[in-house]
């Protein structure tokens, strides 16, 4: 392992960890569990605090439950593929405010390999979370909609929500990404009554517009199993759908940033339910105190399951070394694996360190027992080094 930078701290007194869920691996607390053990480890006398982190996609609802309080609400709901699943929100303790993770029932991982195409996955569970909270009278939303299986537009969440998307023809034109090309009208008659006096702040992390070269189906649908003739497709429907809504909502979300996030998903909630879209990683800090938490902090552990130049581009790592290098606090960022090293140091990281000392088959790097321990041995070993620079 090489060494951390002479920017770390020789003596650590006070430890911060903020890691990224490993995603399909470990959650952002485990993880972060994971480090704890490793710093007390080298440690014994170190203050660790812990502070749950995401960008807007899997882990955020932990996260953010972890400091809000309140409790979780189970139900059933469908997946992307419109299999019913076991799902769950969270409600603030006042019962006003419901806090949904799109990842958690309309996330990629629900879908197996072999049956990724966006054309026919859905944000119908998505409408289902906000249809239950709505009937237990929340009216403040905060959702992340990172991590989507989705390229619908939001047509799935709208119409569980109870709009109806009808095609030339005055028929409803089904579920997925392929139902976005055949709407012509759009009835709002039977759209929940209480969407009119509800509140919704929208989590992402992408600034990427509704369609076009740099739109949704272009950038992520073939991250989501679409073969090359599907992204045209999809685009092309966006850019159809993005039509009927001008015409029908008065509104053009072609070429808003963030619209096109989870698919358009973030131009759904812009359009039908006046929502604010926020920077995913930069308002979780700030809901979660960590300015303060951190502050005095003689180091900061970060990290996720694969650091790279993405991991610069406005996700959970690099949103908390900006925050940490405002009051001058080094940043150590760990990861399962680690690509770009130099770029993250020329970030301003005081050491990047992957977690395996050499390359793993998949399985065995996923294994959620090998990577706790190996999380706990290299901050372990990464302390050890900072007492000795």
């Amino acid at each position: 392992m090489q060494g951390p930078s002479k920017k770390l701290f020789p003596k650590v007194l006070k430890v911060v960890v903020a890691i990224d869920a490993f995603k399909g691996c470990l959650s952002s607390l485990e993880a972060a569990l994971a480090a704890r053990t490793g710093v007390l480890q080298a440690c014994p006398q170190a203050e660790v605090v812990m502070i749950p982190v995401a960008d807007g996609g899997e882990g955020m609802l932990d996260a953010l439950m972890s400091v809000a309080g309140g409790k979780f609400c189970s139900l059933s709901a469908h997946d992307p593929l419109m299999k019913l699943i076991d799902s769950r929100y969270g409600l603030s303790a006042d019962g006003a405010t419901a806090f949904v993770e799109m990842a958690a029932v309309n996330g990629l991982p629900l879908v197996p390999y072999d049956q990724r195409n966006p054309l026919y996955t859905t944000t119908f569970g998505t409408g289902e979370l906000i249809r239950d909270a709505l009937e237990r009278g929340c009216r403040n939303f905060v959702l992340g909609i990172g991590g989507s299986a989705t390229n619908d537009a939001g047509l799935g969440m709208l119409q569980a929500l109870g709009y109806r998307f009808l095609d030339r023809h005055g028929v409803p034109v089904g579920l997925g990404g392929a139902a976005m090309a055949k709407v012509a009208a759009i009835d709002d008659s039977g759209a929940h009554i209480a969407l009119k006096e509800s509140n919704f702040t929208v989590i992402c992390d992408v600034k990427n517009p509704f369609c076009g070269p740099q739109g949704a189906a272009c950038i992520f649908a073939p991250q989501k199993g679409a073969v090359p003739e599907v992204v045209g497709e999809l685009d092309r429907g966006m850019a159809l759908l993005a039509e009927v809504i001008l015409r029908s909502r008065h509104v053009d979300i072609k070429d808003i940033p963030g619209a096109g996030a989870a698919g358009g998903l973030g131009g759904a909630f812009l359009a039908f339910l006046n929502a604010k879209l926020q920077p995913g990683i930069a308002w979780i800090l700030d809901f979660v105190d960590f300015d303060k938490k951190a502050a005095q902090a003689d180091l900061v552990i970060t990290g996720e399951g694969r650091a790279d130049r993405q991991t610069l581009m406005g996700k959970a790592p690099f949103g908390v070394l900006t925050a940490a290098q405002r009051q001058n606090i080094p940043v150590a960022l760990i990861a399962g694996s680690v690509r770009d090293k130099e770029a993250l140091l020329a970030a301003g990281f005081a050491g990047v360190f992957p977690i395996y000392p050499h390359a793993l088959p998949l399985e065995e790097a996923m294994n959620p027992r090998m990577a706790r321990q190996q999380i706990t041995a290299t901050v372990s070993n990464l302390i050890v080094a900072s007492q000795h620079v």
